[in-house]
Order: C-alpha cells, then structure tokens, then sequence
C-alpha cells in the first residue's frame, strides 16, 4: 500500500461507504491513516463517547462535512451522551461542516446550539426530539448560520412561546426547505408570518401536533383567532415539495390557515395531505388547475360531518379524480388512504372504483398504492388490467379484494412489484397465479393471515414475508395513528 500514490488511495477511499471497511484499512499504514484522517467527511456518533473523546474524534477529522449524532435507545444515566461542550468542540473543530443531525441528545440546550454560529458553510441542521431547544436557540441560529438552506424540526417541545426565529428566517429568505414535524405549540397560522421566506422555499412539511382522536372529535382548529388579521399574498410559486399533517380549514366561507397554498403553488411536483380536515372537491379543482407539474400525490382520508344535516362523508368525491385526470398530465404515483370509513357506503364514501380507474387511464401512473380502500374490489381489479403504465401496486387493508381478482394482477401489461398487507381475502389460491406468470420483480406479503409462506415461493425474483406479527402490526397501525 506504500508504494500507491496518494490520489490512488484517495479514490479508494471515496469507493468504501461503511465506516467500519474504513476504520480497519486506515490502521494498515500510517500514511492511509493520515489520508483517511484528512478525507473523512461524514460520520455518525452514538453515546458513549467522553468529552475527551469527542474532541480527539473531532481533531482527527477537520474536514467534516457531514456530522449525525444520535442517541436513540439510550437514557440520559446510560453512558456518555453529547452535551454543550461537545457541540462547542465539534462547531470550533470543524470549520467546513455543512450538515449536522442532532437526535435523542437530552443535555444539549440553547446554549450548545448557540455554538453552531461559528460554522459558517452549515446548510442543513435537523433537529430531532432535542426538548431543551427553545425559540431563543433558533434565533441564535438564524442570526449566526447566514448559510442555512434547510431547517428540519421534529418533536423538539421547547421552541413553542416565540415565533421570532420563523420570522427573522423569513426575512433573511435564504431557506430552501423547512419541515416541522410534531412541535408543540407550533400552529399553521405561524407561517403565515414566514414572509417573503415563501418565495424561495422549495420543500415545506408541517405535521400538527395533536392526537387522531382530537382531530376527529374536533371541528374547529383551537389555534385559530377570528380576530387576528391573517395576510395570505404571499408568494410560493418555487415550492415543488409540500406535505401538511392533521390540520382543520373551513370547507364554506373565509379561506384559512395553509389551505391557501394549494392554489399558489404552480411549480407543485409533490403533495400529501394527510388527514387535513376540511378540503373538499373545490379544492382540489383549483389545485389541479394550478399545478400542472404534480407528479406525485397522496391522499389520507377520514369522514367529517359538514353543516348540511350534520352528514358524515368524505369532502372528496370523483370529481376531484376526473379534475386530476384533466389537469394533471405529468401525474405518476398516487396514494389513497381511508380511516374511518368501515360503516360508510356511496356516496358518503366519496370515490368509485370507476372514478380511479378512470384516472388510471389518463394520467401516467407508474404506483398506485391503496389504504382501506373499502369501495375497491375485484372488479375494480380487472379495470386496472388496462393501465397503461403501472408498475408499481400497493394494496393494504383492501379486504374486498378476492382470489378472483388476483387473477387479474397476470394481465397488468408493466406490473413488476406488488406488495399486500393486511388483505383478509386473499389466499394461497390467489398467490399462485403469481407463480404460474412469473411475471414480478418484487413481492411483499405483510400480515395476510390465509397466505402462507410456502405459496409466496418462487412468485417473484425477489420475495418477502412477514406473518401476523408485532412488527406487522406496528407497520400497520401508523399508517392510521401516528
């Protein structure tokens, strides 16, 4: 190894991605050590690690790019955990960090935080359930890290009181992405004060932080003030990524909360609403109307009750899929998810078979994945026989769906992965149509009680199989309650 050339073994290097391959070669000379040393740029560090030995890690590797810490599955008394001084020591150490993770670390604060000021080039921080990080440590934040594209805020409790950093962010209009997942006190009418950050924003998440069972219960969002005066002409015509969570807006009257960015946002490649109360077909026709670019969409649904004779039914109906059929020409993956809907038949239910399919003829849709899809059964099956273009399917809690319309799945003319979870009727009578066709790349069987796991066997290149199980279950269960 002494006599390679030190570009050689800088282009190996580059080809190992495991750090433990890593490690172990760099003690086989001093000068691959060395090499190493300097070229190192990302790294992951769990707990354990004294004071000591954070700045000895941090002096070895100066050129840190990318820094994840993480402290998942472990308690504050289990082991050395990264604390203010070490955050202090990685941000003085290492001057050309660009991206830093920080998860599960319960002795870092506002005053650790602060210490990122000194890294210059950071472009990306996501924060992830950090409870003692308040509103004044984003500010601090914001004020000293001009270079900051990406913000990702997830279960960190503190930061509720001031939205002082969202707005300063805002002015500054320098981020490409923000995401806020799970944060308490945080509402959508605060971005509302994001400004004119809108108009450079690209990727926008935000998961309301509220039970399902009050967001089912209630109507009405708590956080919203008749009195306040709401500016909505902002401009958000960059945003190609846009997700919302658990949020409630008015079906009749004024427009509120971040509803109004479903008819701004023309640059739209990708949107999943999940459970946002409220929405109705109007909606959706706008939205079509304006974001001619959506390729992706994902939809999760439960029933409300609106004014008219307290009825309980979906705000969508076909016409917002014939609308998507329409507008939308460049549509390739869709996701339907329905909660709530056991008792409820047409039209309270809202969609048709006939209305999906008819999407699936018009648009380019490459997956397709349904959720509890109870309006969904082997006819609707046989009409997806004639998608032109799906590739990928997807059937989860589908429980009208039979061995009969399994058949069907042998005529799909581009199927090559398929995944079932959850899907009472089918059994191993169904599955061996998939082995007599030999037709899938991919196969994935996930808590089909009446499919065992000798009839998955040579149904696909590539099988997996997962019985009635906790992990299952788990899987299951957060689709509908996370």
């Amino acid at each position: 190894m002494e006599r390679l050339s030190e570009e050689l073994i800088i282009e190996i290097l580059k080809r190992i991605t495991r750090t433990s391959d890593l490690n172990s070669l760099s003690l086989v000379s001093k000068q691959l050590y060395a090499i190493d040393a300097e070229q190192r740029a990302t790294i992951c560090i769990g707990c354990g690690l004294s004071t000591e030995d954070f700045s000895a890690l941090c002096s070895r590797f100066p050129n840190l790019l990318k820094v994840e810490i993480s402290n998942s599955g472990s308690t504050p008394g289990n082991g050395n955990h990264t604390d203010n001084q070490g955050l202090f020591v990685l941000s003085s150490s290492c001057n050309s960090l660009n991206d830093l993770t920080l998860s599960f670390c319960s002795k870092i604060n506002d005053a650790g935080i602060a210490s990122l000021t000194y890294c210059k080039k950071l472009m990306s921080l996501k924060l992830n359930s950090i409870p003692d990080v308040t509103s004044s440590g984003l500010l601090l934040v914001a004020f000293g890290c001009k270079a900051l594209s990406s913000l990702y805020l997830n279960d960190c409790k503190g930061i509720a009181g001031s939205t002082e950093w969202l707005e300063y962010l805002g002015s500054d209009g320098s981020l490409e992405e923000l995401v806020v997942n799970n944060c308490q006190g945080i509402s959508q009418y605060d971005f509302l004060k994001f400004g004119r950050g809108w108009m450079k924003l690209k990727k926008f998440e935000f998961v309301n932080k509220e039970t399902m069972v009050n967001h089912f219960i209630t109507r009405h969002d708590p956080s919203y003030s008749a009195n306040c005066v709401y500016k909505y002409d902002l401009c958000c015509e960059n945003l190609v990524d846009l997700k919302l969570a658990r949020l409630r807006t008015e079906p009749e009257g004024p427009e509120i909360g971040l509803r109004f960015l479903l008819r701004k946002c023309k640059a739209l490649e990708k949107l999943c609403l999940e459970y946002v109360g409220g929405l109705i077909d109007k909606d959706m026709i706008v939205l079509s109307q304006s974001c001619k670019n959506l390729k992706s969409i994902s939809l999760w649904m439960m029933p409300r009750r609106f004014h008219e004779h307290e009825v309980l039914r979906m705000g969508f109906t076909d016409e917002s899929l014939e609308m998507l059929a329409h507008n939308c020409p460049l549509l390739q993956d869709l996701e339907l998810t329905f909660a709530g809907v056991e008792d409820l038949e047409y039209p309270e239910i809202g969609f048709t078979q006939e209305g999906l399919v008819k999407l699936m003829h018009s648009c380019p849709i490459r997956s397709l994945t349904l959720n509890g899809t109870l309006f969904f059964n082997d006819k609707g099956m046989k009409g997806l026989s004639s998608a032109p273009f799906l590739k990928t399917l997807r059937l989860v809690d589908c429980k009208k769906i039979t061995d009969y319309g399994m058949c069907f799945l042998v005529h799909y003319p581009c199927l090559a992965d398929l995944k079932l979870q959850y899907c009472s009727g089918l059994t191993d009578v169904g599955i061996a149509e998939l082995v007599h066709a030999q037709k899938l790349q991919s196969l994935v069987v996930e808590g089909c009680s009446n499919i065992s796991e000798h009839a998955v066997q040579g149904s696909a290149r590539s099988v997996q199989y997962f019985p009635n199980s906790a992990r299952s279950g788990a899987t299951h269960l957060k689709r509908l309650v996370d």
